[in-house]
C-alpha cells in the first residue's frame, strides 16, 4: 500500500497514532477519506459536555482533518456519516446547521447513526467524512 499517503495531526491525531494505531486521514487517488472525527479539543483531546460545542468543535476537526491532507476542507466534501449519542433532535439541528456554516454552496450526502457508545467515554457525536481533491 506504499501508494496511499496516511496522515495524522499534531496533537490528538499523533496521540491516536501512537496509542491505538491508527491514522486520520488517507489520500487514496483524488479522494481524501477521514477516520471520524469527534469533538474534543484537537491539540488536547478534552470534550466540552454540551453537544452544540461539541458538534461545532467536530466540524472544525474535520477541516483541520482535511488540511492536514492537503485538501481544502469542507468545500471538498461530499459524503459524511455522523454517530450520536443519543441521536436526537438537537443532534440533528447542530449537525444541519454546521452544514449550512461549513459548506455554504453544496449539500453533501449524510447518514446519520445513532449508536450506544462511542470511541471516548465524553464523546457525543463523530464525523466521518470523504473528500474530493483533484489538485
Amino acid at each position: 500500500m506504499s501508494h496511499l499517503q496516511w496522515y495524522a495531526y499534531e496533537g490528538v491525531g499523533k496521540r491516536n497514532l501512537e496509542r491505538n494505531a491508527y491514522s486520520q486521514a488517507v489520500r487514496v487517488g483524488d479522494r481524501i477519506e477521514c477516520s471520524g472525527q469527534g469533538g474534543g479539543d484537537p491539540k488536547t483531546g478534552e470534550f466540552n459536555r454540551d453537544i452544540n460545542a461539541q458538534i461545532e468543535q467536530a466540524f472544525k476537526n474535520v477541516d483541520l482533518n482535511l488540511r492536514d491532507a492537503g485538501g481544502k476542507g469542507w468545500e471538498q466534501v461530499f459524503k459524511v456519516v455522523t454517530y450520536h449519542v443519543p441521536c436526537n433532535d438537537e443532534a440533528i439541528e447542530a449537525v444541519s446547521a454546521g452544514f449550512r456554516k461549513w459548506c455554504p454552496n453544496h449539500k453533501p450526502l449524510w447518514n446519520c447513526i445513532g449508536v450506544a457508545r462511542l470511541g471516548e467515554d465524553d464523546m457525543r457525536v463523530e464525523i466521518d467524512v470523504v473528500a474530493h481533491d483533484p489538485r
